[in-house]
């Protein structure tokens, strides 16, 4: 018996690290990448439009044959509505671009000249066009900048008389000069953005002849000729589509 498992117990010990090394080896399982973030990308062309309010502010000096005489100041504003077209691109956080944007206005006033209580004049800004170029920093879909270029204005100036409300003078004239501002956008969807902005526009002055040898107010002043300076401030909210999606990771974020 003793004989027996003696037998027994040596063919265990023989068998039992065959029978280990049979065993088949445990499947490694290679770990799940972790996600990489999307990046939003301002690269690319854009359309959109724009609305909001203006504010023109004015002065208005009369050539006389003996001098030039103040006819007032005065301060007008009204609604802006328009669209703009243009391209950025990125490059790391800096964002770089070109645009041009034009607004239909409705900016004016009428007020009593300073040279004659019996005259009116009239100043209306109907039109704004900016040509701008842009230089922003870029936090993933929020973008901050600032912009700067060429602006013009069409405008309208009348003079009438307030005793019989004849026109005395009527003209309309563009000027160009210079504007700065600055915006923030927000791109909520892969290709729509909406943004703020803010602008002021520098247009200088404005020399004019009035034909003939001018006119002569109610009030006796001869009058030959006028300059209107003209600053202009805007506000406006601005939607933007751009073509495109996100474009490639600029930078892999986990």
């Amino acid at each position: 018996m003793k004989k027996l498992l003696i037998i027994a117990a040596g063919v265990m010990a023989v068998s039992a690290p065959a029978s280990a090394a049979d065993l088949a080896a445990r499947p490694y399982t290679k770990a799940p990448p972790m996600p990489v973030a999307a990046v939003y990308d301002w690269t690319g062309f854009y359309i959109g439009a724009n609305g909001g309010w203006g504010q023109s502010r004015g002065c208005v000096d009369f050539v006389t044959p003996v001098a030039t005489v103040a006819g007032g100041c005065a301060t007008r504003d009204g609604g802006l509505v328009g669209g703009q077209i243009g391209y950025r691109w990125q490059s790391s956080q800096f964002v770089f671009g070109l645009e041009a944007q034009g607004d239909w206005a409705d900016i004016k006033n009428t007020r009593v000249t300073l040279i004659d209580p019996a005259i009116s004049t009239t100043g209306k800004t109907d039109g704004i066009g900016l040509f701008t170029a842009q230089l922003g920093w870029a936090w993933n879909a929020s973008l901050l900048y600032v912009k700067g270029g060429a602006a013009v204005t069409h405008n309208r100036f009348d003079v009438f008389s307030n005793i019989t409300g004849v026109g005395l003078d009527s003209a309309g004239h563009t000027r160009w000069g210079g504007t700065l501002g600055v915006g923030w956008e927000y791109g909520f969807s892969p290709n729509w953005s909406l943004g703020v902005e803010y602008d002021h526009l520098w247009m200088g002055n404005d020399n004019r002849t009035f034909a003939g040898a001018g006119f002569v107010t109610p009030g006796g002043v001869t009058l030959l000729g006028d300059r209107v300076s003209q600053d202009v401030d805007m506000v406006t909210v601005r939607l933007n589509y751009r073509f495109g999606g996100y474009g490639a990771p600029i930078a892999a974020r986990y």
